[in-house]
């Protein structure tokens, strides 16, 4: 009949095993930064603030700043990396997705959209 304990050799080896692996996943690593991200950041806070009459009190969150993926060319077959930003003015609240083309490794603004985050029914 076979022992239903496992020896504790058995227990180090599986300790140690899972110990690096829960490590990893615990660890909090930040998402790398869009190539764009400084531009981005500059260009959603004038886009906000354009959008609000210049208002000062709009800001931007550069914690927020991520690629979400790309859209296609209108013409060709290349494809534009899509940036999102969160901003908010006062009380209201902001998404502003900016659009960049990257020829040579450079950030080329090509479009941006601005939406408020409301529910207005």
């Amino acid at each position: 009949m076979k022992n239903a304990t496992p020896r504790p050799i058995f227990r180090r080896r599986a300790v140690a095993l899972a110990l690096p692996l829960a490590l990893a996943a615990s660890g909090s690593q930040a998402a790398p930064s869009p190539p764009c991200a400084p531009d981005a950041g500059k260009q959603a806070l004038k886009l906000l603030r354009f959008h609000m009459d210049n208002d000062d009190r709009a800001t931007i969150d550069p914690r927020s700043i991520r690629q979400i993926g790309t859209v296609a060319a209108l013409v060709g077959g290349r494809r534009f990396d899509v940036v999102e930003v969160e901003g908010s003015v006062y009380k209201g609240e902001y998404r502003i997705r900016l659009i960049y083309a990257r020829p040579a490794g450079s950030c080329v603004l090509m479009g941006q959209e601005i939406f408020e985050r409301s529910d207005p029914y």
